[in-house]
């Protein structure tokens, strides 16, 4: 057959279209998979979730620095990490004494602490921030390490319930900060949201979802929406399971069992919220009803003020929807 001059141009257009297009693709999945590698893990917060986080991090490889402004606290979080370890390693190893005691001492290795994070992330990959849940805290602490740390380093944020735009938006970083939701406790829970911003870059995301999975963890993406996922659909539960509670419809063991026995959940909602701890909740809650008062699902009710005005906030304090 002859192909015509026209033909041909057109089929040396198409091809030089989509040749560029698959090269363009291709440029961006080598970028996606040369996304930067996270070896240096800092974390900011002696709590129970910095502990964690900072003991699945150096067991999977990570060298780790655990901040936390008061020596005390980051003594008893190695403590804990140490003990919870020791845990690990007789489950892992058996009667291996020497392989248990060479796992817990290299963990323990790879942990240093620190009081002041400025110094610290100077020289690091990633910072995750798991300090008190208020916004004007987080805002100082990271428009203070936004002035130190080099431009490559990633900043998250372990927030439950707050908005990770909002947490970035005193940083010149935008394109570099993400959330990592982890859950509790976090060696044994191995859910982790991987939340997005507006801004976050395609590197930036697939490094901290690489992150996660190296960690060990599912990793799931969500969109930076109040509550991300578990808790957008957990707390207004609690809430509803609450306001069930209030009008008489059923009381609490009732409540719990039809939510075990017929939905199949493992937990009912007001043991749950115990287990969270009534403060938690009702921290979440009165967030969010502030900041979307039109919300319905979002609103307090007056039962888990009551409850925790009167100091019964679940299990840590002995009693909430049941006494512990």
């Amino acid at each position: 057959a002859v192909v015509s001059t026209q033909s041909r141009s057109r089929y040396f257009f198409l091809f030089s279209k989509y040749s560029r297009m698959f090269a363009t693709r291709g440029l961006a999945s080598s970028a996606m998979s040369c996304a930067r590698s996270i070896s240096h893990v800092t974390i900011i917060g002696g709590g129970l979730m910095g502990s964690g986080i900072t003991q699945v991090a150096a067991q999977t490889g990570h060298k780790v620095t655990l901040v936390d402004l008061d020596q005390k606290i980051l003594d008893q979080s190695t403590a804990r990490i140490s003990k919870s370890l020791a845990r690990v390693a007789k489950k892992k190893f058996g009667d291996d004494a020497e392989g248990a005691k060479s796992f817990v001492e290299s963990t323990m290795g790879a942990i240093s602490t620190a009081t002041d994070a400025c110094s610290v992330v100077k020289d690091t990959d990633l910072v995750i921030e798991a300090i008190v849940e208020n916004m004007a805290v987080k805002h100082r602490l990271f428009k203070e390490l936004d002035s130190v740390a080099p431009q490559d380093v990633i900043f998250t944020s372990n927030t439950s319930s707050l908005s990770i735009s909002e947490i970035a938006e005193v940083t010149s970083r935008k394109d570099k900060f993400g959330g990592l939701h982890f859950f509790n406790p976090v060696p044994v829970m191995k859910l982790l949201e991987v939340v997005k911003t507006e801004n976050i870059s395609a590197e930036t995301l697939s490094a901290l979802t690489a992150f996660g999975k190296k960690l060990g963890k599912v990793t799931i993406e969500c969109t930076d929406t109040p509550g991300f996922i578990v808790n957008r659909l957990l707390v207004p539960n609690i809430a509803e399971a609450v306001k069930m509670l209030e009008r008489g419809v059923a009381s609490a063991p009732d409540i719990d069992t039809a939510m075990k026995l017929g939905a199949g959940h493992p937990m009912g909602p007001l043991q749950l919220a115990d287990y969270v701890g009534l403060d938690t909740c009702l921290f979440i809650l009165e967030g969010w009803s502030q900041k979307y008062p039109d919300v319905e699902i979002f609103q307090v009710p007056e039962m888990l003020k009551r409850l925790v005005a009167e100091g019964k906030l679940g299990n840590k304090s002995g009693e909430g929807f049941y006494k512990h």
